[in-house]
């Protein structure tokens, strides 16, 4: 049950940020828990050190008998007449972004001394636009993911190849693993992703055409882990869904779906010339549940899902993360430079620290075990360069001091990545 599983790398964040001045912001995906984290987990700890029920507001916005709050200046009013003494007060506001004026009402707070603000929210447009602009960089995001692998292992009951099978087709979200049987699981990801996920972001974005963006929902789908932009992906509509939608239109489409956190965009970095191509980039889905129910359970090529939870888990542990391509110049027999270009599943970044990853589902010949290598060995600084395997083998560290690893290793263990 979710009860059980412990978010600690979240809490952890949360705590780190305490009384820093700024507004604490928990964004991610609706149902990904930022609820509970933020009214039990948190929550909990705060009592556990002793700060007394009324030194903690706590309003969920979304919870109907708090409809009046939305009002304008109601929501102010009622937390101002909660704050008697000048012992520190935490404020805890769950969907902040459904109050009127939401922004002038976390300013105001931010002028009390004796306030110590969290809010949760689902959508980064309110919230990352508005509010890092709005407060000038007194907001703080702690972004939440899904339930990882490993969080999701600590609630399974079962072998970890049957774990992954099931994480890998019902993903992360933490109702999920309250449905009992696999019809319950898929009925419930294909109800979500339609009544909740995507008439959320029609809604919001006053979306005319529904064909069209689940059309563009599915092709991001069945091609997660791809180059692509927003022409190319106007032109596969036109060819193969002889759907006519302008690229422009795509182009909105893909932003709403990266605001509501159902997607996340990788941009790439040229390792040589150390600088960011515009275009294309890689899309990943922050759900693979959600991801293998745009697609109606029917494509499950293992081999993308893993690179996808690869991505995901880099995130869930801090790192920003691009997708790579390292340019090789050689001469041919002629004496003309031939530039080849290798790709770099991932360049995580974290402080001063880079590590080059390679997602390989199989590496069972030379030959694969060549091309996995190439990028990695045309790379010339001194970051670490590992490879992740499906096969269960044991961490291995080769002659040019490439690391390989499994998958489980990589994600079962917070700090593989590190030694």
């Amino acid at each position: 049950t979710m009860e059980s599983i412990k978010r600690d790398i979240y809490l952890k964040r949360l705590i780190d940020r305490e009384q820093n001045g700024l507004v604490k912001i928990i964004t991610g995906i609706r149902r990904c828990g930022k609820s509970y984290l933020l009214n039990y987990l948190f929550y909990d700890y705060l009592k556990g050190k002793g700060i007394t029920d009324s030194h903690i507001i706590k309003i969920s916005l979304d919870d109907d008998e708090n409809e009046d709050l939305l009002l304008p200046k109601a929501l102010s009013r009622h937390i101002k007449s909660l704050i008697v003494d000048n012992d520190l007060y935490y404020v805890l506001l769950d969907e902040v972004q459904l109050a009127d004026n939401f922004v002038g009402v976390l300013n105001g707070l931010l002028k009390l001394p004796n306030v110590d603000i969290y809010v949760t929210g689902s959508n980064s447009k309110f919230l990352s636009t508005d509010i890092v602009t709005e407060f000038r960089g007194r907001g703080d995001e702690v972004r939440i993911l899904p339930l990882s692998f490993s969080e999701f292992m600590s609630a399974y009951n079962g072998t970890v190849a049957n774990g992954w099978k099931d994480y890998y087709t019902y993903g992360g979200l933490p109702l999920v693993l309250s449905q009992k049987s696999e019809e319950a699981k898929m009925s419930y990801l294909k109800g979500q992703l339609k009544n909740v996920y995507l008439n959320d972001i029609i809604d919001r974005n006053r979306i005319q055409n529904e064909e069209q963006i689940n059309a563009v929902v599915e092709i991001l789908a069945s091609s997660i882990g791809s180059l692509t932009n927003p022409l190319k992906l106007s032109n596969t509509f036109k060819s193969v869904a002889n759907l006519p939608i302008a690229d422009k239109t795509v182009s909105n489409f893909l932003s709403y779906l990266e605001d509501a956190f159902l997607v996340d965009k990788a941009k790439r970095y040229d390792v040589k010339g150390k600088k960011y191509l515009s275009t294309p980039s890689k899309y990943y889905f922050t759900d693979l549940g959600l991801r293998n129910a745009a697609l109606g359970f029917r494509q499950q090529e293992e081999n993308h899902i893993m690179e996808n939870i690869i991505y995901l888990e880099l995130l869930k542990r801090g790192f920003s993360v691009d997708v790579g391509i390292v340019e090789v110049a050689k001469r041919n027999e002629e004496g003309k430079v031939v530039r080849n270009y290798y790709e770099v599943d991932f360049i995580a970044n974290r402080g001063n620290n880079k590590f080059y990853i390679q997602s390989a589902f199989a590496m069972d010949t030379e030959e694969k075990q060549e091309q996995e290598k190439k990028s990695l060995m045309n790379i010339k600084d001194f970051f670490k360069k590992i490879i992740i395997v499906k096969d269960d083998i044991k961490r291995k560290r080769d002659e040019n001091g490439i690391v390989a690893m499994s998958i489980f290793d990589f994600l079962l263990d917070e700090k593989s990545i590190e030694y």
